[in-house]
């Protein structure tokens, strides 16, 4: 019960930050697609070449992959089916998307 508790402030507090994106610095031009996943790669996108550092959660709260990538291309297939909170860092800016692996 206290990871979902977890899960919920966490996505509460993405998605206030969220709504001070342009205060608070959100990475501009973030894309995520396709969402939902079927086929074990995302593509995340933004305005910047930089180096993401990237953090994907469960719905408990677990942190269950984290990675650096360098270009667009995302490979998750070794996660199962479900739902996925992502957290992409770049050049000390942050977005938070919910990601749907089928």
């Amino acid at each position: 019960m206290k990871h979902l508790y977890l899960v919920i402030a966490l996505l509460t507090l993405s998605f206030s930050y969220g709504q001070n994106a342009s205060a608070n610095g959100e990475i501009k031009g973030f894309k995520l697609y396709p969402n939902p996943v079927a086929d074990g790669k995302v593509y995340i996108s933004t305005n910047e070449n930089a180096t993401k550092q990237i953090s994907i959660y469960d719905v408990l709260g677990t942190q269950v992959l984290e990675i650096s990538i360098t270009g667009d291309e995302l490979f998750i297939s070794e996660l199962d089916a479900g739902v996925y909170v992502l957290r992409v860092f770049q050049n000390n800016k942050v977005a938070t998307r919910k990601l749907i692996v089928r």
